[in-house]
């Protein structure tokens, strides 16, 4: 396989990596109805389930802090989305929620590890000036996966197929990764023998992991909650409900599309600001409107208005050490994956105290916390300081 083939496979292991993952979260909401009808349990013990998933994650993500320092990238893919198409398959078996959460819990270890083993993959085998857009465009991979997963969900369970089918046609996709890697070469991620001793990264890197944590808390907190938000609080329709986490991630790609080539023309430091304060703005009218038909079109509004955010945050992160190492890059997905992470639960407990309307409050209060954050980094960092030396 030539290079230049060679890098389309790899970005599209990338790809489809960040689809698998969008793919195991983006139904949730949709799928905890007939989950909690089929073992007899309440949605929000059902919702609760997932942070088995998001868990896992979270575990994944922490272990690829290390992890590429002892084993290539390609061997890992290989075995992870070997094993992880193997156990999304065996959901038909499945036949109690204990059981369900234990798979989802280890698919989860093996999309945190994967997710992070995805943008390095991007940081490493693109030159900085097309990094932003590369890794925006990968992520454009997690916003269709978000909608065309959701409206597969709907129209599955619609037809009656049952709420596993949905995880086992995603077991397929996990089987290509494997596929696919097994035939490509990857970056070099192994320590050379006489590597230069770290330094610390600056605060402003720091703010960026806590931003990534508060953005996808957010996003999660509307995401899981909407539907049932419209279905109780707006009387909509099932499909109605359903349709606003499609909407959201196909407003979400189209805003990566256009990002994408945005971003070289405006900069990944102006950029990261307009994009956090979208979000926060679009995020308002979502607990305001009464009418679900418009709520639809602001679903679509409010997945465009995030620009973007989370690959242009680790970007802006990135562009502050000469060199994005793994861990850099592992410790920023490590901030997003502990916010998805803790969200079920989270959410969970703050319905159970309040409503669905005060979690959709909620949400937007992470995203205008996120932007004061970028505010104060913007500041730490002036442009052109680079640190020398990555971790």
């Amino acid at each position: 396989m030539s290079p230049k083939s060679n890098q389309v496979v790899i970005t599209l292991v990338s790809f489809l990596t960040y689809f698998v993952l969008s793919s195991m979260l983006a139904p949730i909401g949709i799928l905890s109805g007939p989950m909690a009808e089929h073992f007899g349990q309440s949605i929000t013990d059902v919702t609760k389930q997932f942070s088995w998933l998001t868990g896992g994650i979270l575990f994944g993500a922490v272990i690829a802090l290390f992890i590429f320092d002892w084993i290539s990238l390609r061997k890992l893919f290989i075995a992870i989305y070997g094993l992880v198409a193997l156990v999304l398959l065996s959901f038909v078996t499945v036949d109690s929620l204990e059981s369900a959460r234990y798979i989802l819990a280890f698919v989860g270890v093996g999309s945190g590890v994967g997710l992070a083993g995805a943008a390095i993959t991007i940081s490493h085998s693109y030159s900085e000036n097309r990094r932003a857009s590369m890794l925006v465009i990968t992520d454009g991979s997690f916003s269709v996966a978000g909608f065309a997963i959701a409206w597969t969900a709907t129209y599955l369970v619609g037809q009656e197929f049952g709420w596993s089918a949905t995880y086992q046609l995603i077991g397929f996709i996990a089987a290509t990764v494997a596929i696919l890697a097994a035939i490509s070469r990857f970056p070099n991620t192994l320590p050379e023998e006489h590597a230069a001793k770290p330094s610390p990264w600056p605060l402003s890197v720091w703010l960026c992991v806590i931003s990534l944590f508060l953005y996808t808390l957010g996003q999660y907190s509307m995401l899981f909650w909407l539907p049932n938000y419209a279905a109780t609080i707006l009387d909509a329709q099932p499909g109605q409900a359903g349709s606003l986490v499609g909407q959201f991630w196909l407003g979400m790609f189209l805003a990566q599309v256009f990002v994408a080539w945005w971003v070289l023309k405006v900069g990944v430091r102006r950029l990261v600001l307009i994009a956090s304060a979208t979000t926060f703005c679009g995020s308002l009218p979502l607990w305001n409107v009464s009418d679900i038909e418009w709520l639809i079109v602001l679903a679509l509004v409010w997945g465009f208005a995030n620009l973007a955010l989370l690959k242009t945050i680790l970007s802006f992160a990135t562009e502050m050490m000469e060199v994005p190492g793994t861990r850099l890059v592992s410790l920023l997905l490590l901030g997003a994956t502990a916010g998805t992470a803790v969200s079920p639960y989270v959410t969970s407990q703050i319905v159970e105290w309040t409503d669905t309307k005060t979690i959709l409050l909620f949400g937007s209060g992470c995203y205008g916390a996120l932007f004061l954050l970028m505010l104060v980094a913007r500041k730490l960092d002036p442009p052109g300081v680079i640190q020398p030396v990555t971790p």
